[in-house]
């Protein structure tokens, strides 16, 4: 049986002193029957912080990070070690989450079922209400926003298969050994949030494949009001990975209804108090090496892309439902951006 490297997400002061014992319990109880090395991040470590880590998972890799590097940069530092330590597949796994006991098993099992497979998601569901849903897969709206597919349906509900998905969610995600050496780890610009997104697309324009594996269980402990909250992380990085992966026709078509959302979410920003976070967002890409940075990874990106915007667009969304926001003006607008986006799918 292949060696599988699992990154549980990166710890971070008393992170893992909340989570850790039970999701380290799910991994040593799974039915895998192959070898499985798992890998910890401590960012902005302290002696305490880190021998709590050797103490709860002895078992573990520990890489240690004296400043707080961020989710991306915190996974690929452990990423790295796993390749390195020749794991044929890598799942990153979030530390507030648990594994059903065959988790391993059935992911595995997705991913060897086709080679054009390059990343595999679980279902993952809520460690609080274990029939219901957090998703199945996430979604990109044509602006760059993502969320989740599923969200709050009952489990049961569905008769799910193996089936296609815009992005794995990096809170439980599959990747082959190859595919990462072939389209590169997440992108650390991105610090925190949509950094699977970005990696989910690069794999779809490589020409490979996206799943969800119905049977691969996990049980996430969610507060969409924890995330909400990193308002200018998300603003910012939807905007980098649209500018980063789009081709230039696809992104001069959706620029009148991107600059009409530019100004609906500064008058938002007023009203939610987030203005001075939108601000720091338009700054970032005012900046001279913001646009460096995009020209070297937009070249990257277009060099490894087989795969024309035309079959990608199939995936993404033309209407926005922010799972726990539901705001008047988003009900009055999505009709209107839908059109419009059914209009460039058509050019």
């Amino acid at each position: 049986m292949e060696k599988i490297g699992i990154i549980i997400s990166p710890n971070w002061r008393d992170y893992a002193v909340k989570y850790l014992q039970e999701c380290i319990q799910s991994i040593r109880s799974q039915d895998y029957l192959g070898q499985i090395q798992i890998y910890i991040t401590d960012n902005e470590t302290s002696e305490e912080s880190f021998n709590f880590l050797k103490v709860t998972a002895p078992e573990a890799q520990i890489i240690r990070n004296k400043n707080n590097d961020g989710f991306a940069k915190g996974n690929n530092d452990a990423i790295k070690i796993a390749l390195k330590d020749d794991c044929k597949y890598i799942i990153t796994f979030n530390m507030d989450a648990v594994m059903h006991k065959s988790f391993v098993t059935e992911m595995v099992a997705v991913a060897k079922s086709d080679d054009n497979i390059g990343a595999v998601q679980s279902v993952m569901l809520l460690h609080q209400e274990k029939e219901i849903i957090n998703s199945i897969g996430n979604t990109n709206h044509f602006l760059g926003f993502g969320y989740c597919t599923g969200y709050r349906k009952r489990f049961n509900d569905l008769k799910l298969e193996v089936s296609n998905i815009m992005y794995p969610s990096g809170a439980s995600t599959l990747f082959k050994k190859e595919i990462l050496e072939k389209v590169g780890l997440y992108d650390e610009k991105y610090w925190m949030y949509n950094e699977d997104q970005e990696i989910g697309w690069r794999i779809w324009l490589a020409g490979y494949r996206c799943v969800l594996a119905p049977k691969a269980i996990m049980y996430h402990k969610y507060e969409f009001s924890k995330s909400i909250k990193k308002y200018y992380w998300m603003d910012r990085n939807r905007i980098i990975s649209i500018l980063k992966c789009y081709k230039a026709g696809t992104l001069l078509l959706i620029l009148p209804v991107f600059a009409i959302m530019e100004l609906g979410l500064l008058l938002f920003s007023f009203k939610t108090g987030w203005w001075k976070d939108k601000l720091r967002v338009w700054a970032f890409f005012c900046q001279p090496s913001t646009w460096k940075y995009l020209r070297k990874e937009r070249k990257k990106i277009q060099k490894l892309r087989v795969v024309k915007d035309k079959k990608i667009l199939k995936m993404i969304q033309g209407t926005i439902w922010y799972q726990e926001i539901d705001d008047a003006k988003l009900r009055l607008v999505n009709p209107i951006f839908n059109l419009y986006w059914q209009l460039v799918k058509l050019i």
